[in-house]
C-alpha cells in the first residue's frame, strides 16, 4: 500500500512537473533571426514536418514539446498553408496560434491615379509576394478570366493600396481592383448632376479619365470637368493633349507636335468629334465625382499658367489672351 501511494504521488509530481515544463516551454519567447521572421508553411504539410521546419529556423527550441503542446491543444490538424511574419520574438504558444487562425502576413501594393493599364500590369509583374498568372496572357485575355463585361481594360480598376497576403494571384488583387472601381462609379453615377451629355457611367469613366490626365490640383478638377461638359453640349471637339498622346501609345517621345494633333486616330480629340472610345488611364475618386458634378460655369477653354495651375476662359477672344500671357511670353 504505501508503494502504491509512492507511486501516485510519484505519478501527480511528474504530471505537474510535465505540465509546468510544458507551459513554461509555450509561453516563454525565442530570439528570432531576421531571415527566420517570414516563413512558408507549404500546403500539405503535416505537423510533425512544420515543427521540423520550425525547430531548423530556429523558430522553436524543440519540435517534441511543440507536437505536444499542439495535441494537447487539439490543433494538430488544423494548420493552414500559408505565408507567415513574427516579430523579433515569438513564443511556441503564440506560433502555433498564428498557423492554425490563419494570421497570415500580408504584402501590399498600390495602384496611383492616373496609371495606365500598363503600368498596372508592371507593377503587378514585378511585386516579389505576388502570383503571376496573368503572365503571358493579353489584356483581353485577363479579362475573360476575370468574366467582366468590358471589352478594354483601360480605366476599369480603381487606384487605391491594395493588401494581401503573399501567394495571391495577380488575377485575385485586379478582380477586387475592378469590383471596387464599378461600385464606386455606379454610386457616383446616381449622384450625378442633372444635364450632362453622358448616356453612360462608362462614358463619365473615359471623360474621368481625361480629367484626371489634364490636372493635378484638386481644386481646379471640377472647372477642367466643367470645360470639357460645356464643349461636349456644344459639339465642340474636346482638344485635349492626353487623349491624342495616349493614342500614340510607344511611339510617343515625349514632344508632342503639330502633326501628331493634325494625324487622324481614334483617339485624337482634335479631329474627331465627341470621347475617344476608352478611358485613357486610371481615374481616382475625386475625378469621377468633379466630371459628373463639375462646376457651374460657362467655361470652355484652359491653358496651364506654367506653375501647374490654369487659366480658364469662356471665349476664345479671352483665352487668346491667356495663351499669349502664359504660353507665347515664355
Amino acid at each position: 500500500m504505501r508503494l502504491l501511494r509512492t507511486l501516485i504521488l510519484f505519478g501527480v509530481f511528474a504530471a505537474a512537473g510535465a505540465a509546468c515544463w510544458l507551459a513554461y516551454y509555450a509561453l516563454t519567447p525565442v530570439e528570432v533571426a531576421p531571415k527566420a521572421r517570414h516563413f512558408k508553411v507549404e500546403q500539405g504539410s503535416s505537423l510533425r514536418s512544420v515543427a521540423e521546419q520550425f525547430e531548423q529556423a530556429g523558430l522553436i527550441s524543440d519540435k517534441w514539446s511543440f507536437l505536444v503542446l499542439a495535441r494537447l491543444l487539439g490543433n494538430a490538424g488544423d494548420i493552414k498553408a500559408g505565408s507567415y511574419e513574427v516579430g523579433v520574438r515569438v513564443a511556441p504558444h503564440g506560433l502555433l496560434d498564428k498557423i492554425v487562425s490563419g494570421d497570415f502576413a500580408q504584402s501590399e501594393l498600390r495602384f496611383i491615379e492616373g496609371w495606365t493599364f500598363r503600368q498596372i500590369r508592371g507593377v503587378l509583374d514585378q511585386h516579389p509576394a505576388v502570383q503571376h498568372d496573368s503572365a503571358g496572357l493579353s489584356d483581353a485575355q485577363i479579362l475573360e478570366r476575370l468574366e467582366v463585361e468590358e471589352k478594354f481594360a483601360e480605366g476599369l480598376f480603381f487606384p487605391d493600396t491594395y493588401y494581401f497576403a503573399p501567394g495571391t494571384s495577380d488575377l485575385t488583387i485586379l478582380r477586387q481592383a475592378y469590383m471596387r472601381m464599378r461600385t464606386k462609379l455606379e454610386v457616383l453615377w446616381e449622384q450625378r448632376a442633372k444635364g450632362l451629355p453622358l448616356a453612360s457611367a462608362y462614358q463619365a469613366l473615359i471623360l474621368a479619365s481625361i480629367v484626371e490626365k489634364e490636372t493635378g490640383q484638386a481644386d481646379e478638377r471640377d472647372m477642367v470637368a466643367a470645360v470639357f461638359v460645356n464643349r461636349l453640349k456644344r459639339g465642340m471637339r474636346l482638344q485635349t493633349d492626353p487623349s491624342v498622346i495616349y493614342g500614340l501609345g510607344a511611339s510617343f517621345d515625349g514632344n508632342l507636335r503639330r502633326r501628331d494633333l493634325e494625324t487622324d486616330q481614334i483617339y485624337n480629340t482634335y479631329t474627331r468629334y465627341g470621347l475617344p472610345p476608352t478611358p485613357i488611364a486610371m481615374p481616382g475618386e475625386a475625378s469621377i465625382q468633379a466630371t459628373l458634378n463639375p462646376a457651374n460655369s460657362p467655361v470652355l477653354y484652359f491653358v496651364g499658367r506654367g506653375d501647374g495651375s490654369h487659366e480658364f476662359s469662356s471665349t476664345l477672344v479671352e483665352h487668346n489672351r491667356a495663351v499669349n500671357k502664359y504660353q507665347r511670353s515664355r
